[in-house]
């Protein structure tokens, strides 16, 4: 099944792994190409607004991630780590062979577990509003998630209430009811609760990160919002100071800065596009 947004964002289905995997791409085939993984709680509609900007300077593919928005789940990919492998998969089985990664939020770990373990596999990350300081410096829900005795009770709440929670942090964009509607039944029933136990593997994922950092070689971009009160900016500085070829901006936006501050957004990653990704820090 095509499901279209607009004009130049096609929603279609297909097997990655074993998995049905939601994607979308842009149109027409450019020399540069760009895998995008959705953020949670959200979905690849969470970069919708900066779509048609990005869409002008590489081919495009934004992917469900399994077990977040309309993916299907498969609980060996419940970690960054394991993630990692998937992203690979994932532009392979696109045909991407030294893409851009856009990992925002959830994505980032992976994004960066996957620089790490397979070198010149990426051509550059963009990455941000991800947890990864150790020890954790995390606030709101995802505190509150990880660390909860276990997830009982986020699986008796009503998952729509928590969604719209989460996205309260949204606060200069309005959010379509058209993408609220898909962000919430991408994490109706039991999907929200099964998705952060992702989350819940942090304390033990992101210090076998944090000591990979310093190896990674691929050029990245982190962009993190000054107000993120769920992944307060030290994650950021965190990542800024222990990779070796990276960049930080930090936005007047809050922790969904693909949506709080799109134009700054897509004018960073198409900037770093350009010619910025060369090594060097600044």
């Amino acid at each position: 099944m095509t499901t279209w947004l607009n004009a130049s964002f096609q929603m279609q289905f297909r097997v990655i792994g074993g998995l049905t995997v939601r994607f979308a791409q842009s149109r027409g085939q450019g020399q540069e190409h760009a895998l995008l993984l959705s953020p949670w709680p959200e979905s690849l509609l969470a970069f919708e607004p900066v779509w048609s900007r990005l869409a002008e300077h590489a081919h495009l593919v934004a992917i469900d991630l399994p077990g977040f928005g309309h993916s299907q789940r498969d609980d060996a990919l419940l970690s960054p780590r394991a993630m990692s492998e998937f992203i690979t998969a994932a532009a392979g089985a696109f045909g991407l062979e030294h893409p851009h990664l856009i990992a925002p939020g959830t994505g980032t770990a992976a994004a960066l577990f996957a620089a790490a373990r397979y070198p010149g596999r990426l051509r550059s990350l963009v990455v941000g509003s991800g947890a990864a300081a150790v020890p954790l410096q995390l606030g709101g829900m995802v505190k509150d998630i990880i660390e909860a005795p276990d997830l009982d009770g986020f699986r008796r709440a009503d998952p729509r209430q928590l969604v719209n929670a989460a996205l309260s942090g949204i606060s200069r964009y309005t959010l379509p009811e058209s993408v609220r509607d898909d962000y919430l039944a991408s994490y109706q029933g039991n999907r929200f609760a099964e998705s952060a136990r992702y989350l819940r593997s942090y304390p033990a994922e992101l210090p076998v990160l944090a000591g990979l950092l310093p190896q990674i070689d691929t050029p990245v971009q982190i962009i993190a919002g000054a107000g993120d009160t769920a992944v307060p900016p030290v994650n950021a500085t965190f990542l800024h100071e222990r990779l070796p070829h990276s960049k930080l901006d930090v936005l007047d936006a809050g922790h969904f800065t693909w949506e709080d501050a799109a134009a700054e957004y897509a004018a960073l990653v198409t900037n770093w596009w350009r010619g910025k990704a060369n090594g060097s820090r600044k």
